[in-house]
């Protein structure tokens, strides 16, 4: 493009500027049109809510980003001259134009949007610093505010639980993500609500303890009022709180529900005076709901988030930890503890880790959101999941309950090792190992394809020697039971431990890896065929005429381990063929605790393999048809040659 073209192509760009001014600032301009292109402005879409009103939006941010095109107005208008004297002298004006003007248009966007220039731009990426090495915001307030829709907001996912419930605390424990806001990246904690005044020893009481605990890892926090309630009293305890466990810590004030708050009516002044009263600096107006106010967040946060990276860490160290990924720390081990509630989970998680990561106690169905923890394990990494009590979903089943339900079967369905926790005191009660809740979590388990680790915990209950008896009782008896239950896997590991005395924890590590690794598997095919003529002459035939004949045998993936079966002939193999081929798989590799699966093709005399479906039947006879077509076209061309 010439020089004289890009000058005539920004003097178009300032009419335009020109145009949304006369719009957007004009008193006749409905206040529809007004909100609208104040989205657009900030850059939001046009956020409509429920039966379509489009979102209200605060003035202050419209007529400011107004302003910031009325400056850029006036310093095109005063280059005018300049585009003239280019415009008629051609190139060769290039080189008169002053550098400021220069300057000031490579500032702007192509699309004629102004760009706002920040003062550390590109000074930290965020993309490039290990996960573990970026900086923390705790989301704090108190219950009912939207601390979840907020954190939900900035990991982009529906992790956390969200209901509305005044009356009730849906977050009890302390929920970890990485939060991508714009081109920031940090992690983000959310935490339950807080009531100071909470009696002690009660859940709440805890959960603060468990708040308290994270500050001294935490950055930058985040108080948040609900902006349509006001400012409530539990909200300046809060507060008192904050300066009280974090008194050197960095807080935002953010008023989330604020979607509905306008400069006409005054209760956005108000609100923002009332956040005033808290005494920690300007708060933000936001909604985590609709994602109105995201930006001036993030240009609050970014300040303090680059100044803590520049501080704190070094860009060598940060590219040597990327550069040093393997593809097992980029896969790594997906463990869900899951069970009936009461049964200890939660306990067994913080034995794992062996440190109070959540909440522990013996209310039942304490645990709500199916809370995930990182952790290395002899140089692996291993995400553990404690999930909710799995209970039979109901009709009657509503609010957070049934939303426990859903999110410990979806996490179900994520990981790779099902570590399913059974009661050893109600099994020495009732004479039976599994209810039938527990087999329908192991049975889906093993339908999914996932590999099982069963947990007998609270073997300490049956010590002593009136209990000794007891004792054995359900160390040989629950083997056997879950065999019974389930017998398309054999050999799946059993443990007996006591998550309250933090024993049996090496022991629960050492089978879930095993099984894991079992799990993924792959066998060489030259090993499986040598394996298989050795199987298939110790097999018992009925008939020998009609026995199926194997051509080979080999693995087509893993995860978990799936064979296939290249039958030659129209002889398939019976169901029993197959177990017997599954067991003797399992006995001769060691592959028990995992579901094992075995497919079976047949290959015809021509090497082509033959499939039962009807449409690739169809689809094979019309490519035989044109085949033969061609072939009658090309010998009547080589007659008409000749």
């Amino acid at each position: 493009m010439s020089c004289a073209a890009w000058f005539r192509a920004a003097r178009k760009t300032a009419y335009s500027f020109s145009i949304l001014y006369r719009v957007t600032a004009a008193a006749s301009a409905s206040q529809f049109h007004k909100k609208i292109i104040c989205n657009e402005i900030i850059g939001f879409p046009s956020t409509k809510i429920g039966g379509g009103t489009p979102v209200s939006v605060s003035k202050h941010f419209f007529f400011q980003n107004v302003a910031k095109f009325y400056t850029l107005l006036g310093q095109e208008r005063a280059d005018d001259e300049v585009l003239d004297n280019v415009a008629s002298n051609g190139d060769d004006a290039c080189d008169n134009v002053p550098e400021d003007f220069n300057v000031k248009a490579a500032a702007s966007h192509t699309d004629g949007r102004p760009q706002a220039k920040h003062p550390t731009d590109d000074l930290v990426d965020f993309t490039r610093i290990h996960i573990n090495k970026l900086p923390t915001v705790v989301i704090i307030g108190r219950p009912n505010v939207g601390k979840s829709a907020l954190f939900n907001r900035l990991i982009r996912r529906r992790e956390a639980l969200v209901y509305n419930t005044p009356t009730d605390h849906v977050t009890r424990d302390i929920r970890e993500g990485v939060a991508k806001l714009g081109n920031l990246r940090f992690k983000v904690l959310d935490s339950a609500g807080l009531e100071a005044e909470a009696s002690s020893g009660s859940v709440l009481r805890r959960t603060a303890e468990m708040t308290g605990n994270v500050l001294s890892r935490s950055q930058l926090a985040l108080f948040l009022v609900d902006a349509r309630d006001g400012l409530q009293p539990m909200d300046l305890d809060v507060g008192k709180w904050l300066r009280k466990n974090a008194p050197g810590m960095k807080t935002i004030v953010v008023m989330n529900k604020a979607e509905s708050l306008d400069d006409y009516d005054g209760s956005l002044a108000s609100a923002v005076g009332e956040a005033y009263t808290l005494g920690f600096g300007d708060p933000i107006a936001l909604s985590a709901e609709t994602g109105l106010g995201m930006v001036e967040l993030h240009e609050t946060l970014r300040p303090l988030l680059e100044e803590y990276v520049l501080q704190n860490i070094n860009d060598d160290e940060s590219q040597e930890n990327d550069s040093s990924e393997d593809m097992e720390c980029k896969l790594p081990l997906q463990l869900a503890i899951v069970g009936r509630p009461n049964v200890g989970k939660s306990t067994l998680l913080n034995t794992i880790l062996q440190e109070d990561r959540v909440l522990v106690g013996p209310e039942a169905g304490l645990t709500r959101d199916s809370i995930r923890a990182e952790f290395e394990y002899q140089g692996r990494t291993i995400y553990l999941v404690d999930t909710a009590g799995w209970l039979e979903r109901t009709k009657q089943d509503k609010g957070p309950a049934s939303l426990s339900i859903v999110q410990s079967r979806k996490h179900l369905m994520r990981a790779h090792i099902i570590a399913l926790v059974l009661d050893a005191e109600e099994i020495a009660k009732a004479r039976r190992s599994m209810k039938h809740v527990e087999v329908v979590i192991a049975r889906r388990a093993v339908e999914e394809g996932r590999g099982l680790v069963v947990i007998v915990n609270k073997m300490d209950l049956l010590r002593g020697e009136e209990n000794s008896k007891l004792y054995k009782r359900v160390i040989e008896a629950v083997p056997a039971e879950i065999q019974t239950v389930i017998p398309q896997v054999t050999g799946i590991p059993v443990v007996f431990v006591s998550a309250l005395e933090g024993k049996g924890r090496i022991a629960v590590m050492r089978q879930v890896v095993e099984t894991y690794e079992k799990w993924c598997l792959r066998l060489p095919t030259a090993r499986l065929n040598r394996w298989l003529r050795k199987v298939m002459s110790r097999h018992s035939w009925k008939d020998q005429a009609a026995q199926p004949k194997i051509k080979y045998f080999t693995q087509v993936k893993a995860r978990p381990p799936t064979f296939i079966a290249f039958m030659s002939g129209k002889t398939q193999l019976s169901e029993t063929d197959l177990r017997f081929l599954t067991r003797s798989l399992k006995e001769d590799f060691d592959l028990g605790g995992i579901p094992v699966r075995i497919l079976q093709r047949t290959v015809e005399r021509n090497g082509r393999t033959k499939t039962s479906s009807k449409n690739e039947q169809s689809t094979n006879r019309a490519v035989e048809r044109v085949v033969s077509d061609k072939r009658t076209i090309l010998a009547v061309e080589n007659n008409s040659t000749t």
